[in-house]
């Protein structure tokens, strides 16, 4: 493994990342519930009359044009008192929100909705979890042959960009694991992943990698340390390299210094 210098730079522990945006207002649903709730207890007659009642309400508000910049919700609250009359209507009876489909449904997929969501939030605390152990053991000089690569370490990764001096100790260990196939990326599926989860130089310096081993240069070699930085200065160029390498070393070439010329 590369040995790095260790400036820290000042950035957030890597855990802060896996927090979730403000979620915003549904007036539209604001609108329903308002309807929903005044409605429970009512008749079709009564929900027809307070549904007239409501937009003759609206139509003297039509002079203040600011009573209508409510994001939808009073249209969305028209609706639902005309969606309750035609239930009642069709049901007779008086409205009950506990026993209305489609408020049970709704309520239903919110509940769907906040399981996907702490589902969410708990891979993205285990992720950043990952993230902060792979920076640990790269900072105490632990990261290497022995730590075995295992899902989800490409989007611990992409937590990592920018944050300080080891995240390049954290790339040289995901670049020789792809390249020796350790941990998960003995699946050959895993391998075909990674070529779009992680970050170019990444995957070029495995790539560069494998395929001096082919010419006989064991992938974890100390002395193919530059590897890294090339990868780093031009992915391209390095992968292109390796491609080349795979078309015209022949194995054991390296070790006898007799690469094919052009």
């Amino acid at each position: 493994m590369t040995t790095y210098s260790r400036r820290r730079r000042g950035v957030p522990e890597a855990r802060g990342r896996a927090g979730t945006a403000r979620a915003s207002f549904d007036y539209a649903r604001i609108g329903r519930s308002s309807a929903r709730r005044r409605a429970r207890g009512m008749t079709s007659g009564e929900a027809a009359a307070a549904l007239e009642d409501a937009e003759l309400r609206a139509h003297l508000d039509r002079r203040d044009e600011s009573a209508f910049d409510d994001g939808g919700r009073r249209e969305a609250e028209f609706a639902e008192w005309r969606r309750i009359v035609q239930l009642l209507a069709a049901t007779g009876g008086v409205y009950d929100p506990d026993t209305d489909p489609v408020v049970q449904e709704e309520l239903a997929e919110d509940r769907r909705r906040e399981e996907a969501e702490q589902q969410h939030r708990q891979e993205q605390r285990q992720l950043a979890d990952r993230a902060d152990d792979l920076l640990t053991l790269a900072g105490a000089g632990r990261l290497d042959r022995t730590v075995a690569s295992r899902p989800g370490d490409e989007a611990a990764r992409a937590l990592l960009d920018d944050y300080d001096y080891r995240v390049p100790a954290v790339d040289d260990w995901l670049a020789h694991a792809l390249a020796t196939h350790r941990g998960h990326y003995a699946d050959p599926d895993t391998r075909t992943a990674a070529a779009t989860l992680l970050p170019a130089p990444v995957r070029a310096h495995a790539a560069l990698l494998a395929a001096l081993a082919r010419t006989g240069a064991p992938a974890d070699d100390s002395e193919l340390e530059f590897v890294g930085r090339l990868a780093q200065a031009d992915p391209d160029a390095t992968a292109a390299l390796a491609a080349w390498l795979n078309t015209r070393a022949t194995p054991g070439s390296l070790g006898g210094h007799d690469l094919p010329s052009s």
